[in-house]
């Protein structure tokens, strides 16, 4: 569904991403970690097109994306929850689900906030909320729903858990496992929580200072050593992702 081959992104003359390769399959969930400044966010906002590849291949569904236009990307079935949720905050939870909806047919309109309802109950009691006033976790909630609401094949997700209470998290990894079986969405996630992420995604890449320098099964890296001494140990498996909620 989505390929990458050496792709380099760079930011003025500092390059980010060195020759990345990475694949996400039809209805997979894929696991991308590493540690801060190691990328992965940018990996996520060059399949956007902003910044926009200097060398190498993104196709979508076996089309180029690179050198498109963000606008362009966002209507082929590709949406993005972005680090920091980004939410409006002085629009109403129910006017975020509205502009994430704008490039979905109109008649899917009801249909579709009822389903993020469903997903997330909270949304339907705070729906004429400014998104400002929301919790951490329920402006985490609206991300996903605002994303969700464009109908999307693949969901790009970046650090759904950053900040949040233990309790939250384990709600917003549920709600994208559910994503994924009962709708078939792609998932493509970012996370520092490579306990969480290594056990929801089928596959895992992990990247360090712009460069993929190991990928696998996702049970598999949960098992390597590497992975363990790097990501896992000194508490980093435990569900302590933070303290909002």
């Amino acid at each position: 569904m989505l390929d990458l081959r050496g792709v380099e992104t760079f930011y003025g003359h500092i390059q980010a991403l060195r020759g990345v390769d990475l694949h996400v399959g039809e209805g997979e969930i894929v696991a991308l970690i590493g540690a801060n400044g190691a990328g992965k966010s940018t990996l996520l906002m060059t399949v956007c097109g902003k910044p926009a590849p200097r060398a190498g291949s993104i196709r979508f569904q076996g089309k180029e994306l690179a050198g498109r236009s963000t606008h362009e990307i966002m209507r082929t079935g590709i949406a993005h929850a972005p680090e920091g949720r980004r939410i409006f905050p002085r629009l109403t939870v129910l006017e975020n689900l509205q502009l994430g909806a704008l490039t979905a047919a109109p008649e899917h309109f009801a249909t579709d906030v009822e389903r993020v309802f469903t997903l997330f109950p909270v949304l339907r009691q705070r729906s004429g909320q400014r998104g400002g006033t929301l919790s951490g976790g329920e402006q985490q909630m609206l991300a996903i729903g605002r994303a969700l609401m464009s109908r999307p094949r693949l969901l790009l997700l970046d650090e759904p858990s950053l900040g949040l209470a233990p309790m939250i998290v384990q709600h917003i990894f549920r709600v994208i496992r559910d994503i994924n079986e009962t709708a078939g969405v792609s998932v493509l996630l970012v996370e520092q929580n490579a306990y969480h992420a290594l056990r929801l995604a089928r596959r895992g890449y992990v990247l360090v200072n712009g460069r993929i320098t190991l990928s696998g099964e996702g049970a598999a890296l949960l098992d390597n050593p590497e992975i363990r001494a790097a990501y896992l140990e000194g508490g980093a498996r435990s569900d302590k992702a933070g303290t909002g909620a």
